[in-house]
C-alpha cells in the first residue's frame, strides 16, 4: 500500500445537519475530494482520462464514522490505493481531526471503466502507469 496522499479541508456550516454535526453525505464528498486531488496530484486530468476512453468508477463504499466532526473542524483527509490485482482496486481513506483522531474510515473499491464498451479494463493498475507523470503516489512502480 502507498503512503497515504492527504488534502485539507475544513468543515462548512452548510454541510452540518440539525444536530449541528457534519451531515454524513458529505463524507462521501471529502473522500472524492480527496481522490480527485491525488489523480491531480500524480499528473491525471479528467480530460486525459475522457481523451483516454476511461473513467473512474465507483463499485463500493462503506463509511465507518467514529467521531462527529463541527463547522470550522479542520481535517486531514488521506487516500491510499491498494492492488490486489484484477479489474478492481481499493482505497483505503481517513478524515483525522487536528488532534490526530480518526472522525471516519472510508474504504472504496473501484475499476476503470472503458468508456465505449461499458466494461471495466482488465489492469486498472497499468492505466495509472500509462496516465500519470508520478504513479507512485498510487503506490505503482
Amino acid at each position: 500500500m502507498s503512503e497515504p496522499f492527504s488534502v485539507p479541508v475544513t468543515v462548512r456550516g452548510y454541510e452540518t445537519d440539525v444536530q449541528g454535526h457534519l451531515n454524513q453525505a458529505v463524507y462521501l464528498n471529502y473522500a472524492e475530494h480527496a481522490r480527485w486531488s491525488l489523480l491531480h496530484a500524480a499528473g491525471i486530468s479528467q480530460s486525459a482520462l475522457i481523451g483516454s476512453g476511461v473513467g473512474p468508477v465507483a463499485l463500493e463504499t462503506t463509511i465507518r464514522y467514529k467521531r462527529e466532526l463541527l463547522a470550522g473542524d479542520e481535517v486531514e483527509v488521506t487516500c491510499a490505493f491498494e492492488w490486489g490485482g484484477g479489474k478492481t482496486f481499493t482505497i483505503e481513506q481517513s478524515v483525522v481531526k487536528a488532534d490526530g483522531s480518526v472522525a471516519a474510515e472510508i474504504t472504496a473499491v473501484g475499476g476503470i471503466l472503458d468508456l465505449e464498451k461499458r466494461k471495466l479494463v482488465a489492469d486498472p493498475a497499468e492505466v495509472f502507469r500509462k496516465l500519470a507523470s508520478d504513479p507512485g503516489l498510487f503506490g505503482l512502480p
